[in-house]
């Protein structure tokens, strides 16, 4: 009987509707402001991966020895190379990250030898197209410099200078293939 009556008068419900409203007072409601105010982020974050460059050379630092693809678990890097017949070591011709199915796990950028491949700390990866997550290099463009790179359709530098250019175009996910 007691069961019955709970189930007309609705008190779990209104137990319930006490609990949500005694949560709504303004002193525990915090909001961020988002697009205007940079949500902190983990140091440990794991986002948009960035081929680093050598700053004196402005060449990648990718040696080509394919390790990075070797260790993504899902296959999304491909690397390819052409073996250079002057300084007898590979050279790099394009560099694939399909980021649409990345899980993000770091084991590609642990696996390189030499740091150049890194997951930054941005997150912001959408795009509107499936192309748009598909990052790669610009190398096999015709010989173009390493330094381009074809995100969501277009390409588009890497240098810090042309930053500003790039989000008055709206180009705001390759934010984290600049390196300060």
């Amino acid at each position: 009987m007691g069961g019955l009556l709970k189930k007309i008068l609705l008190v779990d419900l209104f137990q319930a509707l006490w609990v949500t409203f005694r949560n709504q007072n303004p002193k525990y409601i915090y909001t961020e402001q988002y697009p205007t105010e940079r949500p902190r982020i983990a140091e440990r974050f794991r986002g948009a991966p960035r081929l680093n460059i050598n700053p004196d050379t402005n060449e990648t630092l990718c040696i080509s020895c394919n390790l990075c693809a070797l260790a993504c678990p899902e296959n999304l890097i491909v690397v390819t190379s052409v073996r250079n017949e002057q300084t007898r070591r590979k050279d790099l011709t394009t560099f694939t990250y399909d980021l649409s199915r990345c899980m993000f796990c770091g084991l590609c950028e642990d696996a390189c030898p030499v740091d150049a491949l890194e997951l930054t700390q941005d997150f912001e990866l959408a795009s509107y197209t499936r192309e748009g997550g598909i990052w790669e290099s610009a190398d096999a463009r015709g010989g173009t410099s390493t330094d381009t790179v074809h995100v969501g359709g277009m390409w588009v530098q890497w240098g810090p200078d042309r930053r500003k250019e790039h989000q008055e175009r709206g180009v705001h996910n390759c934010r984290a293939l600049y390196r300060d």
